[in-house]
């Protein structure tokens, strides 16, 4: 069974993930899968598959946030060509 710490760790991955969802692209349907996956790992009763699941969880949330990061650098250096010629 889940414990209280267990449950209130999840609760704070669903409230961040969909937050970081809201700047995901809508074709995507990020917060319909989100919920789709946090719905299909509702009925866990294993601490090592709550425990796995949350794992995959951060993990999705810091390949969004490097999706993210990735997304802003592209766009910076956009907006600042690079000079390849040299000053004489």
């Amino acid at each position: 069974m889940a414990s209280k710490a267990t449950r209130l760790r999840s609760l704070a991955l669903y409230k961040e993930l969909h937050r970081l969802g809201r700047d995901y692209e809508p074709s995507y349907d990020f917060h319909g899968k989100l919920r789709r996956l946090f719905e299909k790992h509702r009925n866990l009763t294993d601490d090592e598959e709550i425990e796995k699941a949350l794992r995959f969880g951060e993990y999705i949330k810091n390949e969004t946030l490097a999706l993210y990061s990735l997304r802003k650098y592209r766009h910076l250096k956009r907006m600042y060509p690079s000079n390849h010629t040299s000053d004489p």
